[in-house]
């Protein structure tokens, strides 16, 4: 006979199917929970190994699929109530025993959950980290990169940012500074938006060109998980559009560390927007090498050598033509500055104060610097 109107279904697979309807979780995930409890009821005993160690691979797997643990939890609620009302054998457990498998089946679901996120965190870390590798070497196909991209909610058909760190010793990938540094910019702008990696020992971070805040929010924020406690060098590159922008974007990045390695310069974080002049002095190399040669070869008889004069050159025009700001970043008298300030004019006929020759002189004097000439002028500046 079928079953009379309003009647309960208390069979094993409507309290499945109950519990899996009231916690949106499917029943797969319940596994053989069911009739663990139903076996416990029976025999008095508390869940064994096996099947501790079957609740935790559950967990695991629910973690990978993306199931809250609450959700997960109430699932196994949810069963342990209704069939402690509506299958016969498992109504036989009392309250505390029903309490007691709920609460081992609970913290097995959670270690495994936990065991399963950790995992997945480190699968995703290493999906993350072939992307950004591929993006930066350009070893594949740009549709291909586009499409991998998406997963991470990053639209490579936009424009791009590359941020690059560079220490006095080089990052490894699990890196707690590197961790520090990802952990503080995906809290401050979410997960999506900034992919942050270690690449050739430096820290690497991709961010969109529209970030809200822009690129300048990103080194604030950079620049605060970085600290002061660290050597650290900070190259940014140009928005650039496209699979290709990236790539052009982390070259000007890392450039704009090697130039103020080469050149001595002091501030810690370098736009490449600001040091466009350099590469247009190093794109003809032989025409750069004459100008230094003709312009400030006499330098080297004078009784010294060049370094000294070149050193106040540097100095003069990093502190716009200012005597007194010059002989204190030399710790000389102003006098001493003005000597040779007169002396150079008089070996290379070229003079500092001058508004037709200053360009040409500093110009020489930059293109020493990225040449490193005289030897060893470039380390000691």
């Amino acid at each position: 006979m079928g079953r009379a109107a309003g009647a309960v279904d208390r069979t094993p697979y409507a309290v499945v199917r109950a519990a899996s309807k009231s916690a949106g979780v499917p029943a797969e995930f319940l596994g053989g929970y069911l009739d663990a409890l139903r076996e416990v009821a029976a025999t008095g005993r508390l869940l064994c190994r096996d099947e501790v160690e079957a609740l935790r691979e559950r967990g695991a797997h629910a973690a990978g699929s993306g199931i809250p643990l609450s959700a997960l939890l109430d699932l196994y609620l949810a069963v342990s109530e209704l069939a402690a009302r509506r299958v016969p054998e498992v109504r036989a457990l009392t309250p505390g025993a029903l309490l007691a498998v709920t609460r081992r089946a609970a913290a097995a679901l959670s270690d495994g959950y936990g065991r399963g996120q950790k995992l997945a965190a480190e699968q995703d870390d290493a999906t993350r980290q072939e992307l950004v590798d591929d993006l930066l070497a350009g070893r594949c196909a740009p549709d291909g990169l586009v499409k991998r991209a998406e997963r991470f909610g990053i639209a490579l058909t936009g424009e791009h940012v590359v941020v690059v760190v560079a220490w006095e010793r080089p990052l490894a990938g699990g890196d707690a500074v590197a961790r520090q540094v990802r952990d503080s910019l995906s809290a401050r702008f979410g997960f999506w938006n900034v992919l942050v990696t270690v690449r050739d020992g430096q820290l690497v971070a991709l961010a969109s060109g529209g970030l809200g805040g822009g690129p300048a929010e990103l080194l604030r924020s950079l620049v605060k998980a970085l600290g002061e406690g660290e050597r650290w060098r900070v190259g940014v590159g140009r928005p650039h559009p496209g699979v290709h922008g990236v790539m052009a974007s982390y070259t000007e990045a890392r450039n704009a560390i090697d130039l103020a390695e080469r050149l001595g310069l002091q501030p810690r974080v370098l736009k490449a927007a600001d040091l466009l002049v350099f590469p247009v002095l190093l794109r003809d190399r032989e025409a750069i090498t004459d100008l230094v040669t003709t312009v400030l070869h006499p330098l080297k008889r004078a009784r010294g050598g060049a370094v000294p004069f070149l050193d106040t050159l540097r100095a003069f025009f990093a502190c716009c033509g200012n005597t007194s700001a010059t002989a204190r970043e030399l710790e000389v008298t102003p006098r001493a500055v003005v000597y040779r300030l007169d002396r150079i004019r008089s070996l290379t006929g070229y003079s500092a104060t001058d508004p037709t020759q200053r360009f040409t002189l500093e110009a020489a004097v930059l293109g020493a610097r990225l040449l490193g000439w005289p030897e060893g002028w470039t380390d000691g500046a």
